[in-house]
């Protein structure tokens, strides 16, 4: 049996031919039975699956334009994984300990009849199954996302603000057509559906409280973001960032909250109740309360490439194995071998120099 080269040995050296023997060695190993749990014993149970690095925004903390202007080199449509090679992978997936499937993207509404996939992956069992927008698309296509088995959907509003929306989104899109999204989705029954605002200080911080109060009470839980240092091109800055902390008490001067308990492990959002039952929020703190000891989550890449951590620099290939001779359990035992030798902890150890250091963009493999 080949030796397995160590996940850290492949991310130290940077070698692209190390990894892929990490791979090729753990399709070759006897099989483990059970949930491959990581090297800080964290379990493998949810799957974001990126199903286009094409996005319809700009938005300044994501795409910014003048990285992905009108020339930049998208992925061709013979790069990306089909459906049935999704699916094939959500299934092995799942039958390794994973209960939850996120399309994401870019923007997985743009992926044409995303509906057809939505099926395939529902038809898989008892999956909670989900999709993160933007929302440009979502009032025209909410019903047909219910009607294909989606769950329910989180949705992305940085500012009820239109000229903060416009100038955020970078495209000069209107808020008013992202809240017909949100009220299509739920009128579809794409529920509960969650709200991400990413708060960017000098930007958007002042609609903080406005998103709180407009959906208090309405069934729909607003998550707030730190401004993460995500990929290499955002311009990142510590200055730039709206503590958890300091979002937790501008909505609670006017909004009494409480802490709520988390509902399962791995949930990254802390969960603050309002005092009067009228629902709930959620801060997502990974620069300033790492989470990163019950993270559960892998990510694969619109063509196939399997990522253990949002800050990565490196993923590893599973186009080469899906289209070449390998079945499902050679497939299964490569997959677990990559999380059981994962070791991330990035926001535990965020540096100057790790900021600097180049990582893969949230475009390419979702938030």
């Amino acid at each position: 049996m080949a030796t397995i080269i160590p996940l850290t040995d492949a991310r130290a050296t940077g070698d692209a031919e190390a990894r892929a023997a990490l791979v090729r060695a753990a399709v070759q190993a006897p099989p483990v039975p059970g949930t491959p749990a990581d090297l800080r014993g964290r379990p493998l149970s949810d799957l974001r699956i990126s199903v286009t690095d094409r996005c319809n925004f700009r938005c300044v903390y994501c795409m910014p334009k003048d990285v992905f202007g009108r020339d930049y080199p998208f992925l061709a449509h013979s790069q990306l994984l089909t459906f049935e090679e999704i699916t094939r992978v959500a299934r092995v997936f799942a039958g390794l300990g994973v209960r939850k499937l996120r399309l994401t993207g870019g923007e997985p509404l743009l992926r044409r009849n995303v509906e057809r996939l939505i099926e395939m992956l529902h038809g898989l069992g008892e999956l909670d199954l989900t999709l993160t927008t933007n929302g440009a698309l979502l009032a025209r296509k909410a019903r047909d996302l219910r009607a294909a088995g989606l769950s329910r959907v989180t949705v992305s509003l940085d500012s009820l603000d239109d000229a903060t929306f416009r100038a955020m989104n970078d495209v000069d899109f209107p808020v008013a057509r992202v809240l017909e999204g949100i009220e299509a989705a739920a009128v579809a029954g794409l529920m509960p559906l969650k709200i991400n605002m990413v708060v960017k200080r000098g930007v958007n911080e002042d609609s903080i409280v406005p998103i709180a109060r407009r959906f208090k009470g309405s069934g729909h839980v607003v998550r707030f973001i730190e401004y993460m240092d995500v990929g290499a091109t955002n311009g990142w800055r510590m200055d730039d960032v709206v503590s958890a902390r300091q979002i937790i008490d501008m909505i609670g001067a006017e909004m009494p909250l409480v802490p709520a308990d988390p509902q399962y492990r791995g949930e990254v959002a802390q969960r603050w109740a309002y005092a009067d039952g009228s629902g709930e929020i959620g801060v997502i703190a990974s620069v300033t309360q790492a989470f990163c000891r019950d993270c559960t989550r892998a990510r694969l890449s619109t063509e196939g490439k399997l990522y253990t951590c949002l800050f990565a620099d490196h993923g590893f290939d599973l186009r080469e194995l899906l289209r070449g001779d390998c079945d499902d359990e050679a497939l299964r035992r490569a997959i677990a071998a990559i999380w059981r030798q994962r070791e991330d902890h990035y926001s535990e150890v965020r540096t100057a120099a790790t900021v600097r250091a180049p990582k893969v963009e949230m475009s390419y493999i979702g938030g």
